[in-house]
């Protein structure tokens, strides 16, 4: 009688540790990106004015710098992780 050979399909557990995408720093930036956003468009909607100087430059400045908060803490790679084209030594 032949012998059965287990094989664990699909289960197999790599050795290799992934570091974490994102750490707390991104998590926190992204966190301040949204909060950007969302005081630029609150401060648009409390003067509710249409030619207003808040509706009109501050508030569009806040919102832009809260999507641009939010590309550089997506870019950002955390401190300890290491880049893909370093060479191993």
């Amino acid at each position: 009688m032949a012998k059965r050979i287990k094989r664990n399909r699909g289960k197999q557990q790599s050795s290799k540790q992934h570091p974490m995408l994102f750490d707390e720093t991104n998590y926190k930036l992204l966190g301040l990106g949204v909060a950007l956003i969302f005081v630029g468009f609150l401060a648009m909607y409390i003067e509710n004015e249409v030619k207003g100087v808040i509706s009109l430059y501050i508030s569009p400045i806040i919102i832009m710098a809260g999507f641009i908060e939010i590309v550089y803490a997506i870019m950002r790679k955390p401190e300890g992780s290491k880049s893909t084209n370093e060479p191993t030594a």
